[in-house]
């Protein structure tokens, strides 16, 4: 694979890292590929129950595609075609990975970074952050997907000006559009989303899940929302060992210890 993908894993905490801080943590076509594997397999580790997403070099989350690439990696239409389907998947896959997932923004977020973060759950970012999709001062195209994720997060008309002007704005603005969760001083940004991360891990992780899952069912089109699964994972999380758990641990005024089953 590659070192400029990084993954880590403390207890049910996982991480994986943009490692290319020279760039930006511009992302070249091998590093996409390496998060789709580190994707999959966090995925299927049952110990995982939170995944974090963050930039090396405290500079910059993902300030989009390694543009120095483009001529070897995206210079004819099938090259092109390839490295969006690889793209497309990565952000496929992490929006809908099964457990919870926080963006940890530090400094540039760039186009595809943007669009990574639109993938996770939740999104924190220091005070410095500075965002932009440049795309029409690249002449690129967008798909639907992405364009999509943008508008169910800030709405039609914040996603325009984000397009139409390609500029750069701060956090505050981000915070205003919805854009993030959470703006915190800049040195708090990692400290902030691994409290988060380990709140959200103490929690019960089938309640957490179906929550995630049935979210995501209110913002797919109509014809394509599946209301029996959403009533069949409510039904499992009251029938879970879990669920006993919890109501147990409420009335011996104590901590629950939750397994997710």
């Amino acid at each position: 694979m590659t070192d400029k993908i990084l993954t880590e894993q403390s207890g049910e905490i996982a991480r994986i890292i943009f490692n290319q801080p020279e760039k930006r943590n511009a992302v070249s076509l091998e590093m996409w590929e390496a998060v789709e594997a580190a994707v999959t397999r966090f995925q299927a580790d049952p110990s995982v129950r939170i995944l974090i997403l963050s930039g090396a070099g405290g500079k910059a989350f993902v300030s989009g595609a390694d543009v120095s690439k483009f001529e070897s990696e995206r210079a004819s239409a099938e090259a092109v075609a390839h490295y969006n389907a690889t793209t497309k998947r990565v952000y496929d896959m992490i929006e809908a990975f099964p457990k919870p997932t926080i963006a940890q923004i530090d400094g540039f977020c760039v186009g595809g970074g943007v669009a990574l973060a639109l993938s996770c759950d939740l999104r924190i970012c220091g005070q410095g952050s500075q965002f932009a999709i440049p795309a029409a001062k690249l002449g690129l195209g967008y798909g639907y997907p992405g364009i999509k994720r943008l508008v169910d997060v800030v709405g039609p008309s914040f996603a325009k000006e984000i397009f139409f002007t390609a500029r750069r704005f701060d956090a505050e603005e981000a915070r205003i559009m919805g854009l993030v969760n959470r703006v915190v001083p800049d040195d708090k940004v990692a400290e902030t989303a691994e409290e988060t991360a380990r709140m959200i891990a103490e929690n019960a992780p089938m309640t957490v899940a179906s929550v995630k899952y049935i979210v995501g069912q209110t913002v797919a089109h109509e014809s394509e929302r599946d209301l029996a699964e959403c009533d069949a994972r409510v039904k499992a999380c009251f029938d879970s060992q879990d669920y006993i758990e919890g109501r147990r641990a409420f009335l011996e005024k104590r901590k629950p210890e939750f397994v997710g089953a």
